[in-house]
């Protein structure tokens, strides 16, 4: 039957086939299933998200969906881990590799160096004035956290005026919860047509690319080391991701999709579907740009909204309810969601070192 189910089902728990999804779902919210109705997906045993009922050898019982998710998440953890092993290893063998070089061998900061590692403030400050400096056309930024205090967002208006004199266009990736800043609104209306912001559930580490040429990343958590990075298909990379995500965002003018389900809020849409992946709280909060208490606050709202008496109930109700899946958009983006320049160089714009905030500046790594 292994064999089988490989050959018929290629996936994971991760992704399940829709007969699969089916039958699983089923067995969640009535508890059980007949071992038949799982002979079509095999994959459900194998996968250990069915198993036979002790008490009754001709029913299927599922795995918790809160079992599953925390099994998966250690396998993504286990690969993450492994990535940033193979990165740093990477980085620290192409330095080496620079070293060899010699002294006679030495090339400018800003030619003909892919990737260059800016360790320490004010390396990222030097190298990010003079991308500033030299841009000629477009900045594309994504921006995590939350709510950007006005204070910061001016910080940075100066040089982002400049900017727009210069008939640069800005667009920013924030996301849902920088909306509820009128710092964020106030700097938008200043900048004009030269920018344009849009918002998402969550986004991914801060990113600032500077005419398709060179881009900024963080590289270690407090972000007082970046990466420049400047080699063709790794800014290609980076583009394409900024606009895919650019497409499925949502412009800060238009309002949020409502959910579709009464008494559910969008964020907690959002906090549902990640729950559903077995996150912990922290980590949920740090994803949505929200404080952990605010967090606790929503999940014990959805509970009470769901009737889940326990985090456990709270899974199944989760599942039953259909929101452990992606937020779905309310309908079709305006036409100008398919790629032109749009608004919003962050304000602000250097790293400010350990102990940052989700309300730093945005322009900083």
């Amino acid at each position: 039957m292994a064999g089988h189910g490989t050959d018929a089902h290629p996936h994971g728990a991760d992704r399940l086939c829709e007969t699969g999804n089916r039958v699983y779902s089923r067995a969640v919210r009535r508890g059980r299933v007949p071992r038949a109705d799982a002979g079509p997906v095999p994959c459900l045993l194998e996968l250990a998200l069915l198993h036979p009922d002790p008490d009754d050898m001709d029913w299927l019982v599922p795995t918790s969906p809160q079992e599953v998710m925390t099994r998966l998440l250690r396998g993504v953890h286990d690969e993450v881990s492994a990535s940033q092993a193979r990165v740093g290893a990477a980085v620290a063998a192409a330095e080496w590799y620079a070293g060899l070089g010699g002294r006679g061998c030495e090339q400018t900061p800003t030619e003909g160096v892919a990737i260059r590692v800016l360790d320490g403030l004010p390396r990222i400050r030097a190298a990010m004035d003079e991308a500033t400096e030299l841009c000629a056309s477009e900045v594309l930024t994504v921006q995590p956290g939350g709510i950007r205090r006005e204070d910061e967002l001016s910080e940075g208006l100066h040089r982002a005026l400049e900017m727009r004199r210069r008939g640069v266009r800005m667009r920013d990736l924030y996301t849902h919860v920088a909306r509820h800043g009128q710092g964020l609104h106030t700097y938008m209306e200043l900048m004009g047509d030269a920018a344009e912001a849009r918002t998402l559930d969550e986004v991914p580490e801060r990113l600032i690319l500077f005419d398709r040429k060179v881009a900024f990343i963080p590289a270690n958590t407090d972000r007082t080391i970046a990466l420049e990075l400047r080699h063709p298909a790794l800014i290609d990379y980076l583009v394409t991701v900024f606009e895919r995500l650019w497409r499925l965002a949502i412009p800060l003018t238009s309002p949020l999709p409502d959910t579709g389900i009464d008494g559910i809020t969008h964020r907690e849409r959002s906090i549902a579907a990640l729950l559903a992946e077995g996150h912990q709280d922290a980590v949920i909060a740090e994803r949505l740009g929200i404080s952990v208490r605010t967090c606790r606050a929503h999940i014990a709202r959805l509970s009470e909204t769901l009737g889940a008496a326990s985090r456990t109930q709270l899974g199944v109700r989760i599942a039953q309810e259909g929101l452990d899946g992606p937020v779905r958009s309310a309908g079709p983006l305006p036409a100008e969601a398919s790629g032109a320049p749009a608004r919003g160089l962050m304000a602000g714009d250097y790293p400010r070192g350990p102990g940052r905030s989700g309300s730093e500046s945005p322009t900083a790594l």
